[in-house]
């Protein structure tokens, strides 16, 4: 998801507090990518051309893609992640990856994982000296692992232009307290230590988001910062792409009118659109093949940002 570290190409956004959904009819059909299981996606535009990560398979830890152009065509293969951490269950899976590179060169890769002791999913940090690693797990401890939270997934990295880097990721909640959330925090240079308390980006308090709000993807202006993210459930056909803006990444977050992606939006041409990534005026997202719930394939659109909110090319 994702963005802005010193290999991506800024990419400009905003989104107006009221701004509402392009109309289905004005939306170009989406391109597919990769017609296999590709979940989560995490693109990376580099010197050397574009490289994508994704939710493990049954056989790859961290797969790759990699392409010379945004629209493909698109190789998958290769394993990202050299090991499984100290901390994690070999089988337990590892999730919505996102790599950035630090102001040294060093690449770092953050995942979720389920953690060996007592099961709950935690964010753990791999690094490397090249892209598409392997990466090395850094520490014998999760990086984020927030037991009030009941599970903690979908790490995104973003840097803004004073050079701070911060860590999105999502909260699960649970049914007697807290709700879903997107938080924020600050890490240090080196991308494996926290800097100061974590910010509440925003919470799941809208019916249609069936108590569900992640993958976190930020964009920002010169006076907006806009956050993409994914509601309801993921085997959900209502599964969908929103969006919210607000005038510093702390926040105060305003969520627009209408979801940005849906699979009503889309014309049906792709099924539960979510885990979106913004990069050099494409924004990538999976969605379900074949009409099952076995796979999801990485689809591709242009956006733009006329009047300082997203649109679909």
């Amino acid at each position: 998801m994702r963005f802005t570290d010193l290999l991506l190409v800024p990419v400009v956004a905003v989104a107006a507090a009221f701004a509402v959904a392009p109309e289905a009819a004005a939306v170009s059909a989406p391109r597919l990518l990769v017609n296999q299981d590709f979940p989560d996606p995490d693109v990376v535009k580099t010197a050397w051309g574009y490289y994508a990560f994704s939710t493990g398979t049954k056989t790859t830890r961290i797969p790759i893609a990699t392409a010379t152009a945004p629209e493909g065509p698109w190789r998958v293969g290769g394993d990202a992640l050299a090991a499984v951490p100290a901390w994690a269950k070999a089988d337990g899976g590892f999730w919505a990856p996102d790599v950035t590179q630090l102001g040294n060169g060093t690449f770092v890769l953050y995942f979720a994982a389920a953690q060996t002791a007592g099961g709950e999913m935690c964010l753990g940090a791999a690094t490397s000296a090249k892209v598409a690693g392997p990466y090395t797990p850094a520490g014998d401890r999760p990086l984020v692992c927030e037991p009030a939270d009941h599970g903690d997934i979908d790490p995104q990295t973003f840097v803004d232009a004073d050079g701070s880097r911060y860590l999105l990721y999502k909260s699960d909640g649970a049914p007697t307290g807290p709700p879903a959330a997107i938080w924020a925090q600050k890490l240090q240079a080196d991308g494996r230590t926290l800097a100061g308390p974590r910010t509440e980006l925003l919470r799941s308090d809208l019916a249609g988001e069936k108590s569900v709000v992640e993958a976190p993807s930020v964009v920002k202006t010169a006076s907006r910062y806009l956050l993409f993210y994914s509601a309801d459930t993921f085997e959900s056909t209502g599964y969908h792409t929103g969006y919210a803006s607000a005038p510093t990444l702390g926040g105060a977050f305003v969520k627009a009118d209408n979801p940005f992606l849906s699979t009503t939006l889309l014309g049906g041409k792709v099924d539960a659109p979510g885990g979106a990534d913004v990069v050099d005026g494409h924004i990538y997202f999976h969605g379900w093949l074949g009409g099952g719930r076995t796979a999801r394939g990485l689809y591709e659109l242009p956006i733009t940002f006329p009047g300082d909110a997203p649109q679909l090319g």
